[in-house]
């Protein structure tokens, strides 16, 4: 998105408190503002279709509809594509962040996470980035993923043999994407420029029809192209 406009943010939490506590932090920001507030997954399901925001703040266990599968609608929803989820958890060993990110989720952080690190994070995923490595995330993915379970990610083609598209170079980026490189690693890890290498991301994303970085990730772990602990 660009630089010069504010951040939309919708908000989807079951407890009145923890949105109030989160509508004013991110209020405080100057570049981005609460845009609507949910209290159930279905409700916030359809504020994201009205309200358009850039991104939910969605927590995972909501009544009516959890945050999985709400995050999943939204993913699947070709109005949503831009619309991009950052999922809240009470513990970082919640095994349904792996599930939020297969629904389409760019990244998670626990509720008790210090107030400027939510604000960085919303920023990040907005600009399409991912909340991956290094970090509790990576970690999760890996331990999760250390038994294949056979389960694609949404839209990005993770069954055996669904990086067949890729070229040999894309396969490079790729798995230094899912060890947490950002672009400007992999031109240095790879001896390409800034801008080669973001090429390369972007045009893997369309080959997978990944929604961002973070699907790339599960892709590339569950098609085995990254093994955890390589």
């Amino acid at each position: 998105m660009s630089d010069d406009r504010m951040i939309r943010v919708l908000l989807a939490d079951d407890q009145a408190l923890v949105r109030a506590a989160f509508a004013m932090l991110v209020e405080s920001a100057p570049d981005m503002e609460v845009v609507a507030q949910a209290g159930s997954g279905r409700e916030a399901l359809a504020l994201a279709r009205a309200e358009r925001a850039d991104l939910v703040v969605m927590d995972i266990r909501m009544p009516d509809l959890d945050g999985i599968e709400a995050t999943r609608l939204i993913a699947a929803d070709e109005d949503l594509a831009g619309v991009k989820v950052l999922m809240l958890t009470t513990y970082d060993t919640d095994e349904h962040v792996v599930e939020a990110l297969r629904a389409g989720a760019s990244g998670f952080l626990v509720k008790d996470t210090r107030p400027a690190e939510l604000l960085d994070a919303i920023r990040t995923v907005a600009a399409g980035d991912s909340l991956l490595s290094p970090g509790p995330t990576a970690r999760l993915i890996e331990r999760v993923l250390r038994q294949p379970r056979g389960v694609p990610v949404t839209g990005a083609g993770a069954e055996p043999g669904g990086l067949a598209a890729l070229s040999g170079r894309e396969r490079q980026v790729l798995a230094l994407v899912a060890r947490g490189c950002n672009n400007a690693e992999v031109a240095q890890e790879l001896g390409l420029s800034p801008l080669t290498a973001k090429t390369h991301v972007s045009r893997i994303m369309g080959k997978l029809g990944a929604r961002d970085r973070a699907q790339l990730v599960i892709a590339a772990y569950e098609s085995g192209l990254v093994t955890p602990g390589a």
